[in-house]
């Protein structure tokens, strides 16, 4: 029996392997470009909505400004949901400085609306007649390319729709544990071949940075269409891919960074809120925090069994390879994701520990769904 685990678990570690260097290979970078690469003179609106984003909001401007795009042709806006800190003041400082940075004041969160959504929509609204929209999250950094590359690639490759997943900066204890095992697991469920296929229904895309051809937008109904969703980056996307739409995301390549969390404080609950959506409902989402937990654990619990056995005389001793290599295989996978996260090596080790809690959250998850109650930021909505 010990001889069939072990054989078992090596072939599922090799499947799991193979499966995450296969979806990395396929999120392909977003290739660096200068201006002079942008088609013709498009006009770019970037849009920010910002609640209680006092830390981040001077840093994520700042970056903005900065961006190679001629500032003729760009317009950032900033729309302050109803901050109960400083980000307002501290946005309009910065607008002070630069004529093409505005700050708007979001009105009051009408019912059945998402902030997030309400501001996007309200500052979409804002700026009518340009030619592409870009909603970016205050946490986020861009290097002074990205604008350029982005709208580069989208004229080049005829998108309606340009995704780019930043870069993770992990600096607490629970960033480090929990956000590089859900990434993982990421890579190990989704099939970005097929989601992003022209042919398929299905879409990927994170709502930290959202390059969208503004007559795509109006087409769809854009935030009002989906005012009363939690994972509102998704549904956007999925709006338009179904509309007949081109969706596509790509690597940041250097050019995008993020924070998103700075403690449990706020990853618990800013997870709690969507994990159920981005797995795919509660039910799919069960089953990935089961089999995940399962095969963390797996990890050490096989060969420890092996071990065991083999000193009691049984057959653990000729298991004990193949379970071995499966193990060293899975562990070496989350090490090396340690220097791709540029956190300390140990954390490669701890892997179970943040698949336990990643699944901690995801129960939470579907508790908040199953309540009909999803708070953030001072806000419940229902």
């Amino acid at each position: 029996m010990e001889l069939i685990f072990s054989w078992a678990w090596l072939a599922i570690a090799a499947w799991l392997i193979l499966r995450a260097f296969n979806q990395r290979g396929l999120l392909q970078p977003l290739a660096t470009k200068p201006p002079s690469a942008i088609a013709g003179d498009p006009s770019v609106a970037v849009i920010v909505p910002a609640r209680d984003e006092a830390e981040n909001i001077g840093p994520c401007l700042q970056t903005l400004v900065a961006q190679d795009s001629p500032a003729s042709r760009l317009r950032i806006l900033v729309v302050d949901d109803h901050s109960r800190d400083a980000t307002a003041s501290i946005a309009a400082r910065l607008a002070e400085k630069h004529p093409h940075v505005r700050v708007l004041r979001s009105p009051p969160l009408p019912p059945h609306w998402v902030g997030k959504s309400h501001a996007c929509w309200i500052g979409a609204r804002a700026v009518p007649g340009v030619d592409w929209l870009c909603f970016l999250d205050a946490d986020v950094r861009a290097e002074p390319p990205l604008l350029s590359s982005a709208l580069a690639a989208a004229q080049s490759e005829g998108l309606d729709l340009l995704s780019v997943a930043p870069r993770q900066d992990l600096q607490s204890f629970a960033e480090r544990l929990v956000i590089p095992c859900g990434l993982f697991a990421l890579s190990f469920c989704q099939d970005l071949r097929k989601v992003q296929a022209g042919q398929s229904n299905d879409v990927t895309a994170t709502g930290q940075f959202m390059l969208i051809r503004a007559q795509a937008y109006d087409a769809v109904g854009g935030h009002a269409a989906i005012s009363s969703t939690i994972c509102e980056d998704l549904e956007l996307a999925r709006l338009v891919k179904r509309g007949g739409g081109k969706v596509v995301l790509r690597g940041h390549n250097g050019l995008l960074s993020t924070r998103m969390y700075t403690g449990w404080r706020t990853l618990w609950p800013g997870f709690a809120k969507n994990l159920v959506d981005m797995f795919g409902g509660p039910a799919s989402t069960v089953v990935i925090a089961i089999a995940a937990v399962v095969l963390a654990w797996a990890t050490y619990l096989i060969p420890a069994a092996d071990v065991v056995s083999c000193v009691k005389g049984g057959a653990g001793c000729g298991a004990l390879l193949p379970a071995l290599v499966g193990s060293a295989s899975i562990t070496g996978l989350h090490v090396a994701g340690t220097f791709y996260f540029k956190i300390p090596i140990w954390y490669g080790l701890l892997f179970p520990l943040g698949y336990s809690a990643g699944a901690l959250i995801a129960l939470d998850s579907i508790r908040k769904r199953m309540r009909g109650r999803v708070s953030w930021k001072g806000r419940t909505y229902p």
